[in-house]
């Protein structure tokens, strides 16, 4: 079996469903699919992989889906997770249909994280750090504002609350005279050999210089000492080549489809 093969193999059975819904507020079944509510009035669909059968039975369930979410007056936005690697059987156009729309698509990555626990040089001047304070997580949320060129001020009381919560879930940045410069979360899935390393943003100034490649490796670090043994992400075309260079192999794509109410 290729590495891919397994890699991937691996994602279906570990990273679907109810490791995608750990901290969701609520879930329901719809045949296959698992409608999770989350913090912030988001909807969530997310389900298995399909087998053709089941593939061909999911495009029917979209509307059901927002009947389900209309009726709740907290769900401002519902977020349904495709994978490139499950068959469409017509589920693209039952999504458009229903006033969904594509975001683009994202590389699903994985890898050993021994082979990502490496030392990295810094530019002088710049430090690596977990941070846990409020200040720190709003100079964080500030930069990657910048980065993504979106508010992210809702970020900060969902990432206190996930702090509080003591699942294990790093904030790292990057520091140079004071500044945040970069940033990264890693998110180890319980009850699997997975974590996640999330949110990478670096300052255009400071890109280019192995400062996003030395978060990486002290996310895959901590994850060690936290016993995972695989790393994941799902990757823009901006972050894909340097976790290639680290060591992670692009196993699938996911696209995500959203309805805002």
């Amino acid at each position: 079996m290729k590495d891919e093969q397994r890699l991937l193999q691996a994602y279906d059975r570990q990273l679907r469903t109810d490791a995608e819904t750990q901290n969701a507020l609520s879930v329901t079944h719809l045949g296959p699919l698992h409608l999770a509510t989350l913090d912030g009035g988001q909807g969530f669909v997310t389900y298995p992989h399909p087998d053709d059968f089941v593939a061909t039975q999911i495009p029917h369930l979209v509307p059901r889906v927002l009947d389900y979410y209309r009726q709740s007056p907290i769900i401002s936005q519902v977020e349904w997770k495709t994978r490139g690697h499950d068959r469409d059987f017509g589920l693209h156009q039952a999504l458009v249909g229903n006033g969904f729309q594509p975001d683009n698509p994202e590389s699903i990555m994985i890898g050993e994280a021994k082979m990502l626990d490496v030392r990295v040089p810094l530019p002088a001047g710049v430090a690596l750090r977990c941070v846990t304070e409020e200040a720190d997580i709003r100079a964080m949320t500030a930069m990657e504002s910048l980065v993504f060129r979106r508010p992210q001020n809702d970020m900060v009381d969902a990432l206190l609350r996930r702090l509080a919560l003591g699942d294990g879930m790093q904030l790292w940045v990057a520091e140079a005279d004071g500044e945040v410069i970069s940033a990264g979360r890693l998110e180890p899935v319980a009850g699997t050999n997975f974590a996640g390393i999330w949110g990478g943003a670096t300052l255009e100034a400071w890109r280019g210089r192995g400062i996003y490649r030395a978060l990486t490796a002290t996310r895959s670090r901590a994850a060690l000492d936290l016993g995972k043994t695989l790393i994941y992400s799902e990757s823009t075309e901006y972050s894909r080549p340097i976790l290639e260079r680290s060591g992670l192999v692009k196993v699938s794509t996911t696209t995500p489809y959203r309805w805002y109410r």
